[in-house]
Formats: C-alpha cells, sequence, structure tokens
C-alpha cells in the first residue's frame, strides 16, 4: 500500500497538474483572441476567478505562460498523430485519423489549443526548443505521407510542401472557432476530409463528383 505522504503528494500533484492545464487552455484563449502584447496575466487570471498572485503559483511570467502553451500544443498533436499511427492502416487512413484526433482536441473539451504565432517572443532556449518540436512533428507527419505514397493511398507529392500546407489550415482553426458546438461538430466532421482529399491518387480523385 502507498504510504500515506506519497498519496497526499500525489493527490496535490495531480490538483496542480489540473489547474495546470485549466490556466493553459484559458491563456490558449486569450492569446488566440488578443496576442501576446494584448494579454495580460490579469486577463487569465479574471477567467479563472483567480487572483494574480493566485496565478503566479502555477507561472513565473508572461513568457513563460506563452512557452508553457506552446509546449502544450506540441503535446496535443504528438498524441494525436501517436494514436493515429498505432491503429495502423494505409498513409491516408493514419492522416485522416490524425487530423481528427488533432481537430478533436482542438474544438472539444480539452480546447483550445494555441497557435503558435509569437514563437520571437519566447527566450532563446524555449524558443529553440518549441521550434525542435514543431520540426520533429512536421518531420513525422512528411514521413505519413510518405509512407502513404509507397503503399498507394496517396499520389506523388511534395510531402514538404504537402505538409506545410495542411498543417497550416489546421493550426489556423483556434484562430477563428471560438466554442460553437454545431460548429465543433461539422469540423470534426468536414475538415479531415476536406484537408486530405488532394492526397488521393489521381484516379480516385477523377472519380469524384465535381
Amino acid at each position: 500500500m502507498q504510504p500515506t505522504s506519497s498519496r497526499a503528494k500525489s493527490s496535490v500533484d495531480s490538483r496542480f497538474r489540473l489547474k495546470r492545464d485549466q490556466m493553459l487552455r484559458a491563456a490558449a484563449r486569450c492569446f488566440n483572441l488578443k496576442g501576446y502584447s494584448g494579454t495580460s496575466l490579469k486577463d487569465v487570471a479574471n477567467i479563472l476567478g483567480l487572483t494574480d498572485a493566485a496565478l503566479y503559483y502555477y507561472v513565473r511570467n508572461k513568457e513563460e505562460l506563452v512557452y508553457l502553451c506552446y509546449v502544450r500544443a506540441a503535446d496535443v498533436g504528438r498524441d494525436a498523430m501517436q494514436r493515429a499511427i498505432d491503429e495502423g492502416g494505409n498513409g491516408l487512413e493514419t492522416v485522416r485519423r490524425y487530423l481528427r484526433y488533432h481537430i478533436e482536441y482542438m474544438v472539444g473539451q480539452q480546447g483550445p489549443v494555441a497557435i503558435m504565432s509569437e514563437i520571437p517572443s519566447l527566450k532563446p532556449n524555449h524558443r529553440n526548443e518549441v521550434l525542435e518540436l514543431s520540426r520533429t512533428h512536421s518531420a513525422r507527419f512528411e514521413a505519413i505521407l510518405e509512407q502513404g505514397i509507397a503503399d498507394g493511398s496517396i499520389g506523388e507529392c511534395d510531402v514538404r510542401m504537402t505538409g506545410n500546407a495542411i498543417m497550416g489550415s489546421l493550426n489556423c482553426i483556434p484562430k477563428w472557432f471560438h466554442g460553437d458546438a454545431a460548429m465543433a461538430d461539422r469540423i470534426l466532421e468536414e475538415f479531415p476530409q476536406v484537408l486530405s482529399r488532394g492526397l488521393e491518387p489521381a484516379a480516385v480523385s477523377d472519380r469524384r463528383p465535381g
């Protein structure tokens, strides 16, 4: 049996992670709407019903808050991609599952996710870490596209340009989606198909109605 002190520490850690996740989602909403310069820690504290002082228990300053939001955004994308890969299937199926899972995070209960538009505002070590996370994620997505080309489920394409186009569209969703449940359902239903339709081999695309 776990010692009482260990159980208590685990409970405290769980509450801390839960509260910090709530803080990061609130901060993401503010940064997406107002940008870095237009957002203050007080804005985030007001959403959460906290005092400014209470917020400093979870984060030291606004720069660290942006950094943590971006790390969370990278974690969400990585988790969505790993889920899609683990379920197997051809390249196109994996792409569509990944898009659905990532969008589900963005517009569902775990959203919003911060748009990575303020990376230059980060300290050099934070900026380099976030850029490396982004590059790694893009490389994994390009590898899925290459897998699809190899197995015939995806038509020949420049995986770098194609990956950038799809990721750019995906990552802009939090900029214009602001929580409407009916719209969230439509996005989940339609966007994975819309964003991936151009990946289909020409013979498949040509058979689709115009």
